[in-house]
């Protein structure tokens, strides 16, 4: 697709991989609108980015409608959703709770989902669209203590393959895209940015990732990549 002038919609834009993704989209020349939880900080960032906001969560459905409605409104159309926003949580078997599962649920697979359900309303009646969503390498293969997190993705990860099923007939690809590790707020209760490390991934790597495979001719789709660094060890 030719992304000058697209139309794209980043859930959780103001910081780490979203944040990226919306700068390197910006710089090819796509109109650009970033959500957020933190208010305050989603305007700061669109301020200096040069780029749309509205301020919403994933978790909230009425957040989701107006966010929708508000993009309808200003644009008439819709080109892409990347759904990148995302939250961790972690435990032991035996300490898990139904309240830890439902936290990260809401936002990584719920959020996710009715993100893709709006969207999928406008790219129909487009009969055209995209549907980016950042899931990880913990959707690949579980490991311990990640019951929450990597099942959250993993469930990322079959309703991408669904919905890639469902929606080619309407000429709408669907891609995942796996980071492996990346330095950056997630995880973090400060929501502080992580200093980036030599030997591991920046943001920039995942933001090249979508951008790459946002550029090819929309007769083609990559239905997923994931992404590790040369060597973190």
């Amino acid at each position: 697709m030719k992304l000058a002038d697209a139309v794209i919609l980043i859930t959780g834009g103001n910081s780490g991989l979203g944040k990226s993704m919306a700068e390197n989209l910006i710089k090819k020349g796509s109109q650009v609108i970033i959500t957020g939880r933190d208010a305050a900080k989603t305007e700061k960032v669109a301020h200096d980015l040069g780029c749309d906001f509205f301020h919403a969560d994933v978790a909230n459905d009425s957040d989701i409608e107006k966010t929708y409605a508000y993009v309808l409104n200003k644009y008439d159309k819709l080109d892409v959703l990347i759904n990148n926003a995302g939250i961790g949580g972690w435990s032991p078997i035996e300490t898990l709770t139904r309240e830890q599962m439902r936290k990260v649920y809401e936002v990584n697979v719920f959020g996710a989902a009715m993100m893709a359900a709006g969207a999928t309303k406008i790219f129909k009646k487009q009969n055209y669209g995209n549907i980016v969503n950042i899931a990880s390498t913990a959707s690949l293969k579980g490991y311990k203590n990640g019951t929450i997190y990597s099942s959250s993705k993993f469930a990322l990860r079959s309703m991408s393959q669904c919905w890639q099923a469902e929606l080619r007939p309407y000429n709408v690809r669907v891609i995942q895209i796996n980071p492996s590790e990346v330095p950056t707020a997630f995880g973090s209760e400060s929501r502080d940015e992580r200093p980036l490390e030599e030997n591991k991934l920046s943001p920039q790597e995942i933001a090249h990732a979508v951008v790459s495979a946002l550029e090819m001719d929309d007769r083609g789709f990559i239905p997923e990549v994931t992404v590790h660094a040369t060597n973190p060890f």
